[in-house]
């Protein structure tokens, strides 16, 4: 009975010990798990929103460094921007960029005109077209006239706006008579000069052409006026009316020379000389001087209403 008793006190006692050890165990894995799902603060600043609090001690970087992986990336991407950037800059420098059509156009246009330019006051071409204007061969810039009866000289230069010296130069006529039936040969196209004060030169134009260049004096301290002017008048051996005094055509002292050409532009013209040394300089009052036997051939060829360009 006593060991009866016993072996149930002793089988009591171990089913608590057991009970004891095994609600221990439960504890410690509680315990562990516990510390296991509780996350590690954050060293970064907490999101807004974020249910996290910002550690005080924190610093944040501003520029954090990437992982190293990253990095390598980063270095690769940066020296292939930098390798594609010279590249094109070197093809840009080596390959500039084209000028735009329009400037191209106008400076081919400025070349050509310059080209043309000068081709057109080259001396033996000028000499040509000078030749031609006094050949009996007909051009563009002239016709053949029939005289008719009650035809003159005077008529038909006013008709065909020249000149009768021009005309009779032009058919080798010695005299001003015409016959019913006579073949003409009569210059057309308008003359026009240039007068340019900086070289002072005079250029004779038969319609866009030069076709002979003169030397000329103009006005002192550049006094002639530059502007177009028409020949409004034409004289032979003209007096000289200066101021308190009278020059008569042949004086010694008559400025004006052999022949006067005037503007539409009072007291100033082209004209002769008494002083042919003083041609190619500017020394005159404001008009244009020239030798006398060049201003005496111009004036056998432009008639009254011709244009007169005068440049700095």
């Amino acid at each position: 009975m006593k060991k009866n008793i016993f072996f149930i006190f002793l089988g009591i006692a171990f089913l608590l010990i057991s009970s004891m050890i095994s609600a221990a165990n439960t504890d410690a894995k509680d315990a562990a798990r516990q510390t296991l799902a509780t996350p590690e603060p954050s060293k970064s600043p907490a999101a807004e929103g974020s249910p996290f609090q910002k550690d005080p001690f924190f610093v944040e970087e501003a520029n954090p460094a990437p992982p190293a992986a990253s990095v390598s990336a980063i270095a690769k991407k940066k020296n292939a921007a930098s390798t594609v950037k010279e590249k094109t800059v070197q093809v840009k420098a080596l390959s500039p960029e084209p000028a735009s059509k329009s400037l191209v156009g106008k400076k081919d246009a400025e070349a050509k005109e310059k080209t043309a330019a000068s081709s057109a006051f080259n001396t033996s071409a000028m000499q040509k077209r000078w030749k031609a204007l006094f050949s009996r061969e007909i051009a563009p810039d002239s016709i053949v006239y029939t005289v008719k009866p009650g035809d003159s000289l005077y008529v038909l230069a006013r008709k065909h706006h020249t000149t009768v010296e021009f005309i009779k130069k032009i058919n080798g006529l010695t005299s001003d008579s015409l016959y019913p039936g006579m073949k003409l040969k009569i210059h057309t196209a308008p003359f026009s000069m240039l007068v340019d004060k900086s070289k002072n030169t005079l250029v004779l134009y038969s319609k866009d052409e030069p076709v002979k260049k003169y030397s000329v004096a103009t006005g002192k301290k550049n006094c002639t006026p530059a502007g177009k002017f028409k020949i409004t008048d034409k004289l032979v051996h003209p007096t000289w009316f200066k101021t308190g005094a009278i020059f008569s055509p042949g004086s010694p002292e008559n400025a004006l020379g052999t022949r006067w050409m005037g503007f539409d532009k009072p007291s100033y013209g082209i004209h002769g000389t008494i002083e042919p040394k003083s041609i190619g300089t500017q020394v005159s009052e404001g008009c244009i001087r020239m030798f006398n036997e060049d201003v005496e051939e111009l004036y056998g060829i432009v008639p009254v209403g011709t244009v007169v360009a005068v440049q700095d």
